[in-house]
C-alpha cells in the first residue's frame, strides 16, 4: 500500500499541487500490479509514460491506446491510454485516472467525471488530482481514502520580465498557435532559439523538440497550456505570455487553479522554481491575490463536476439524445455543456437518411461512434458534421467499411512534406482524423494496413515539422557557438578599439560607451546573436578596469549636465544622476544603471568618489547654499536664524522678503551678521546671494533645484540686467524681480533701493537720479513701480521730474543702508560706464 496508509483501501485519491510526484507514484503502483491501466488527459503524456513502462516491462506486455494510435500486443497487461480511450470493460488489477480535477472542464469534463465514477481496478484504484478536487471525491467517492501530497520544492513569484531578460531554462506559455510562433520567433532573434511544444503536435515532433531543450541545444521552450498536464521538463522558470485564453466558447482569464497547474512546471523534485509574466501591468499581469494563492497552493475548492451519461441508451436516436442530455441527480454534478460529438449527432439526426439507417441499437451505436470522431482540424461543428455525415454514410451501407479509394486518396493528398510550419501542422491535424478511423477495427477492410500507413505519414510530417520548427525558430550557428563559449569563455576573442568599438572574430557588433554596451544596428540579425552574448560575457574585465579609473579620476574629468534630471558626466559619459537628498545642498548620487555590471565594492568606490566631487564643487560654485545647509543643522545657532536659513535654502538662495518678514523680525543682529558673512544680502524686497547670479553658479543652482524636481523654466541671458516681462527668465526664482513690463536683476534692485534711501532727507520730497536706471535699460514706468515697491509715493509739485516722498513699507522693515559715499551717484556712474 501507499506510504501513510494504515489500512487497505480499494480506492485512493492522491491530491496535491504539481511537482508532487503523483504521476510517478501511479506508475510505480501500476508496475507493482499484475495488470493495470492509467488514463491521461493528453496523448503526449500517455505516450511519455508508455515509453517508461515499456522500458520496465517490455514492449510485448505494454499497450498504448489513444484516439489515433493503438499499440496493443497480444497478451498486453499494462495499458496507457487517454481518458477517452480507456477500455473500461477490461478486468485489470490496478486502474488510475490522472488530472481528475478536469472533471470541471466544460469541454471534456464529463469524460473525467465518468472515469472517476466508473473506472475501477480489481484490487486498487487511484484518483490523481489537485487539492481542489477533495470535496468532490468526498461527495462522489465516499469510500476513497484521500492522501495529500505536498509539493517537493518551493514555487516563487519572480515578477515580470521581458523576453530578453528571461533566465535560461525558461518555458514561456502562450494560448494560441499564433502566439506561440510569435514568442518563439522573438526568442530566436534575442536568444538564438527555442523549442516548441503544443498539444496538437504529434508525440514524435513533441519528443524531438523537447529533446533539443533537454539536451541544452536551446535554453528556452515555448508551449501551450499542454505543458501543465504532467509533461516532465527541466524547467526552472515559467513565464506567461498571456493570462487569458479562448476556451471554445469565449475569451476568458485563466482561473487561479489553471495558472498554478502551469506555473507548477517550474522546478523539479527538490529544486525550487519561479514563475512570472512578461508584462507588469494590464490583463497579462498577475494580481497580488493570484500570486499569493499560487505560492501558498490555496485555491477555491470545486463544488461541482460536469457529468454526462457514460453508458447512454442506444435504443434509438431519440433515446440516445435524451440520455446524453439528462440531468444528474447528485448535487455535486452538473449537466455537461453540449460537446462537439453531441452537436454533430443532433445535426445528423435531422437528416432523413440518417434516421432511416439508424433504426437498430447496433446502428445507433455505430452512428454515435462516428460522431465521436474528434474535430482534430478545429474547423467547427458544421464542417465537421459534414465530414462525419459522409463517414457514417459509408459505415452504414454495404459491409460497413470506408471505401478503400476515398481513404487512400485522402491520405495520399496529405503525404507531402513541403510547406511552412502552419501548413505541415494542418496536414498532421488532418491525418490524425484518418488515423482515428484506421484504428477502429471494423471501419476499414484492412485496418492494420491503413493504421500503419497513417502512422508512417504522420511520422514523415512530424519529422518535417520538427525540421521546419527548428529552421524557423532555432539559429543553430548561434546556439552551437553559445555551447562552445559556455565551456571556454576565452574561445572567442573580444577586442575593444580605441573609439570604444567592440569586435568579436573581426565582427564589429557594437560600442562600449563608458559601461553601456550598445548593439550595432547591423548586428541584430540572428547569425550574430551569439557573438553579442559572447561579447557581453567578456566585457567584464574591461568594465572593471574602467570602474577603477572612474573611482580614481581627477576633478577635471567630471562635469554636471543640466536638464530635467541633472547627470554627472565622466569624460562625457553619463555615470550618475542627482536625486533629492536630505537638502537642496546635499543631493543624492544615483549611479547609472550601466554601472550595475560592477561588483559591490567597485560601485561603492565610484559612489564615494562622485559624492566627494559633488560636495567640493557645491562648495566652490554655490557656497551660500552649503553654508545655509550647515546653519540649519547647527544646534548652537538661534531658532530664527535656522528658520530663515532653511526657508532661503529651500528657495535656492533667492527668495522674496515678504513671506519671511516675521522670521526676519526675530533674527538678532549677530545672526544677521552671520547671514551676511555667508554671502546673504537681506534686501529691502528680496534675500539673495549675488554670486548665484553668475553664469556658472546659476547653472549649478538650477541643477540642484532640478534634482529636487523643482522646475526652473527658461534661462536668463548671461550678463542681462533687465528683461522683458514675457521673457522665460523674467522670474524671481532666476534672480529677476518682475516690475510692470520689465524684470530687473535683484542685486540691481537692491542697489537702486539703497541709493534712493541715501538720497532722501527724511520724509521730504526728492527727485532720484535716474542715470543708473536709464543706463541698465529700465523705463520710467519700471522705475516708478520700483519706487512704489520700495515704499515711496509721488508728491505733488512743479517740474517734469517726479518727486518722491518716503511713505514706508508695509509688513516688512526697511534695511538701513550700509554707510557709503553717494551710492546712487556711484551706481549711476557704473551704469553709464556699462552703457
Amino acid at each position: 500500500m501507499l506510504a501513510g496508509v494504515t489500512h487497505r483501501s480499494d480506492v485512493t485519491a492522491v491530491l496535491g499541487p504539481t511537482n508532487t510526484g503523483k504521476t510517478h507514484l501511479a506508475v510505480e503502483r501500476l508496475c507493482g500490479h499484475s495488470s493495470g491501466m492509467i488514463g491521461f488527459p493528453l496523448r503526449l503524456l500517455a505516450r511519455e509514460v508508455y515509453d517508461k513502462v515499456v522500458a520496465i516491462k517490455g514492449a510485448h506486455q505494454v499497450a498504448l491506446i489513444t484516439g489515433e494510435e493503438k499499440i496493443v500486443p497480444e497478451g498486453a497487461r499494462w495499458f496507457l491510454c487517454t481518458a477517452e480511450s480507456m477500455p473500461l470493460e477490461r478486468d485489470l488489477s490496478f486502474v488510475a485516472i490522472d488530472e481528475a480535477q478536469l472533471g470541471a472542464d466544460a469541454e471534456r469534463g464529463h469524460v473525467f467525471t465518468d472515469r472517476l465514477l466508473r473506472a475501477r481496478g480489481r484490487d486498487e484504484t487511484m484518483i490523481l488530482g489537485s487539492e481542489a478536487l477533495r470535496p468532490m471525491v468526498k461527495a462522489l467517492v465516499p469510500e476513497a481514502e484521500i492522501i495529500g501530497r505536498p509539493r517537493f520544492s518551493k514555487l516563487t513569484y519572480a515578477g515580470a520580465r521581458k523576453i530578453s531578460r528571461l533566465p535560461k531554462r525558461s518555458a514561456i506559455v502562450a494560448f494560441s498557435a499564433e502566439q506561440v510562433y510569435a514568442v518563439a520567433e522573438m526568442l530566436r532573434r534575442l536568444r538564438g532559439g527555442a523549442a516548441v511544444v503544443m498539444g496538437a503536435l504529434s508525440p514524435r515532433t513533441r519528443n524531438a523538440q523537447v529533446a533539443m531543450f533537454q539536451a541544452g541545444e536551446v535554453d528556452y521552450l515555448v508551449a501551450t497550456d499542454a505543458i501543465g498536464m504532467g509533461l516532465n521538463l527541466d524547467v526552472s522558470h515559467v513565464a506567461f505570455a498571456a493570462l487569458d485564453k479562448f476556451d471554445g466558447h469565449r475569451q476568458r482569464r485563466l482561473t487561479v487553479a489553471e495558472m498554478a497547474q502551469i506555473a507548477g512546471r517550474a522546478g523539479r523534485h527538490q529544486r525550487d522554481g519561479t514563475f512570472g509574466a512578461l508584462v507588469e501591468e494590464g490583463p497579462g499581469a498577475f494580481r497580488p491575490e493570484e500570486v499569493l494563492a499560487i505560492e501558498e497552493h490555496r485555491f477555491p475548492r470545486l463544488d461541482f463536476l460536469y457529468w454526462r451519461d457514460g453508458e447512454p441508451d442506444l435504443g434509438s436516436i431519440e433515446d440516445l439524445v435524451f440520455s446524453l442530455e439528462m440531468r444528474p441527480d447528485d448535487r455535486a454534478l452538473r449537466a455537461a455543456p453540449e460537446a462537439v460529438d453531441l452537436a454533430v449527432l443532433k445535426r445528423l439526426a435531422m437528416e432523413d437518411w440518417v434516421r432511416d439507417r439508424a433504426r437498430s441499437p447496433a446502428m445507433v451505436a455505430r452512428l454515435w461512434a462516428a460522431c465521436g470522431l474528434p474535430d482534430f482540424r478545429k474547423v467547427g461543428v458544421d464542417p465537421h458534421a459534414r465530414f462525419v455525415s459522409r463517414l457514417f454514410g459509408h459505415l452504414s451501407e454495404g459491409q460497413g467499411h470506408v471505401p478503400h479509394r476515398w481513404f487512400a486518396d485522402e491520405v495520399a493528398r496529405l503525404d507531402r512534406v513541403e510547406g511552412d510550419v502552419e501548413t505541415l501542422a494542418g496536414r498532421i491535424a488532418a491525418v490524425r482524423s484518418w488515423a482515428y478511423i484506421a484504428n477502429r477495427a471494423d471501419w476499414l477492410a484492412e485496418p492494420g494496413h491503413w493504421a500503419e500507413r497513417t502512422r508512417e505519414i504522420e511520422t514523415r510530417l512530424s519529422d518535417a515539422l520538427h525540421a521546419g520548427l527548428t529552421q524557423r525558430f532555432v539559429d543553430k550557428r548561434t546556439t552551437a557557438l553559445l555551447r562552445g563559449i559556455g565551456k571556454d569563455s576565452g574561445a572567442l576573442p573580444v577586442v575593444i578599439g580605441a573609439e570604444g568599438e567592440v569586435l568579436v572574430e573581426d565582427h564589429e557588433i557594437g560600442r562600449l560607451d563608458g559601461f553601456r554596451f550598445t548593439v550595432a544596428p547591423d548586428a541584430r540579425h540572428a547569425d550574430k546573436r551569439l557573438l553579442l552574448a559572447a561579447a557581453e560575457k567578456r566585457l567584464g574585465t574591461e568594465r572593471a578596469r574602467r570602474g577603477k579609473m572612474l573611482a580614481e579620476a581627477v576633478d577635471t574629468a567630471f562635469a554636471l549636465a543640466g536638464g530635467d534630471r541633472p547627470v554627472i558626466l565622466w569624460d562625457a559619459v553619463q555615470v550618475a544622476t542627482l536625486a533629492a537628498g536630505p537638502s537642496l545642498a546635499r543631493p543624492r548620487v544615483v549611479l547609472d544603471a550601466s554601472l550595475d555590471c560592477l561588483d559591490r565594492t567597485a560601485r561603492a568606490a565610484v559612489a564615494a568618489r562622485l559624492e566627494a566631487w559633488l560636495a567640493q564643487q557645491s562648495a566652490r560654485h554655490v557656497p551660500v547654499l552649503v553654508a545655509l545647509d550647515a546653519a540649519t543643522r547647527d544646534a548652537t545657532l538661534t531658532g530664527p536664524l535656522r528658520a530663515v536659513a532653511g526657508a532661503l535654502l529651500a528657495e535656492g538662495g533667492i527668495a522674496p522678503r515678504r513671506p519671511m518678514a516675521t522670521m526676519l523680525d526675530a533674527v538678532d543682529n549677530p545672526s544677521r551678521k552671520r547671514l551676511r558673512a555667508a554671502g546673504v544680502t537681506i534686501g529691502t524686497l528680496d534675500l539673495f546671494d549675488a554670486r548665484l547670479l553668475k553664469p556658472a553658479a546659476a547653472r549649478w543652482r538650477r541643477a540642484l533645484l532640478a534634482a529636487r524636481e523643482v522646475a526652473v523654466e527658461g534661462l536668463s541671458p548671461e550678463g542681462a540686467t533687465v528683461l522683458p516681462r514675457d521673457h522665460p527668465g523674467a522670474r524671481l526664482d532666476q534672480g529677476f524681480r518682475p516690475l510692470g513690463a520689465q524684470a530687473v536683476r535683484v542685486d540691481l534692485v537692491e542697489r537702486i533701493a539703497r541709493a534712493a534711501h541715501d538720497a532722501r532727507a527724511g520724509r521730504k520730497p526728492f527727485v532720484p537720479d535716474p542715470a543708473l536706471a536709464t543706463s541698465i535699460g529700465m523705463t520710467a514706468e519700471t522705475l516708478a513701480r520700483l519706487m512704489a515697491a520700495l515704499g515711496f509715493r509721488t508728491a505733488r509739485g512743479e517740474g517734469a521730474a517726479p518727486r518722491w516722498i518716503w511713505h514706508g513699507l508695509t509688513k516688512t522693515a526697511a534695511v538701513k543702508p550700509a554707510p557709503r559715499d553717494n551710492a546712487f551717484a556711484a551706481l549711476a556712474a557704473l551704469g553709464s560706464a556699462r552703457g
